[in-house]
């Protein structure tokens, strides 16, 4: 399984036992408001507000706070904030791209670079690291919605790229240009995905051993701990003996 999977499922877990939810709940409404305010308040004709709503709707946010964040984005009472993409090079020379939604950019940009230097790496220029993942989109699904050979087909049939199926679920990938008409089709055959939305996909994962990966996943917490970041992408991988380690 590559390193941004293992490492997702491992935040999941995480992020289920601790009591964190209200600064999770604030980065979502972020994510709402700002949608909401780039384009239309409506999530129908809204692709990122649609995935920002899916997304509060899996950790189980509250209609009302929803709602709010998208109101706050139509009475122009929402704070200014400036996306911000950084990339640099973790411990073991491993690839990161963080995204930000900040309002203040030199305050992101100290806390996240001494974040990258403590851990034994280094912040790089925006595109240091960039060419070795795809911009793609990818439309998530609970291994019950369908037979690993009923998605497959279904995703080839919509348009998509690339389908991975697992006992955690199926991973659907499409392209920039082709990623809502697949997730318009698989929605229309499955149901709401639990995940629609556009990431960054390594194109190769880098094997670490355990030290460097214990390493690399401590910088991966403090990232998506910090208040303005929204997402931390990476393309390494760990043993499952650490994942478990880490999980536990």
């Amino acid at each position: 399984m590559a390193g941004h999977s293992q490492f997702k499922n491992i935040m999941h877990r995480k992020g289920r036992q601790d009591a964190q939810k209200s600064k999770l709940f604030s980065k979502l409404a972020r994510e709402i408001t700002v949608a909401a305010k780039l384009g239309t308040p409506d999530p129908a004709m809204n692709p990122r507000l649609r995935a920002a709503v899916i997304a509060a709707r899996q950790e189980n946010m509250p209609k009302d706070n929803i709602e709010r964040a998208i109101k706050k984005a139509i009475g122009g009472e929402s704070e200014s904030y400036d996306e911000i993409r950084y990339e640099g090079y973790g411990p073991g020379g491993v690839a990161i791209i963080v995204e930000a939604l900040t309002d203040n950019r030199n305050r992101a940009a100290s806390d996240i670079r001494s974040y990258f230097t403590k851990s034994g790496g280094n912040l790089g220029e925006t595109g240091s690291v960039a060419f070795m993942f795809d911009r793609t989109g990818i439309i998530e699904y609970d291994a019950s919605k369908a037979s690993d050979d009923a998605m497959l087909e279904a995703a080839i049939e919509a348009g998509a790229d690339d389908v991975v199926s697992s006992e955690g679920g199926h991973e659907i990938y499409a392209s920039q240009e082709t990623f809502r008409e697949v997730a318009k089709a698989l929605e229309a055959k499955f149901g709401e995905a639990r995940k629609a939305a556009l990431t960054w996909k390594p194109q190769n994962t880098v094997s670490v051993d355990d030290e460097t990966g214990e390493k690399l996943l401590k910088l991966m917490d403090l990232l998506n701990e910090h208040d303005d970041v929204q997402n931390v992408y990476a393309n390494f991988e760990v043993s499952d003996a650490l994942v478990a380690k880490m999980a536990g």
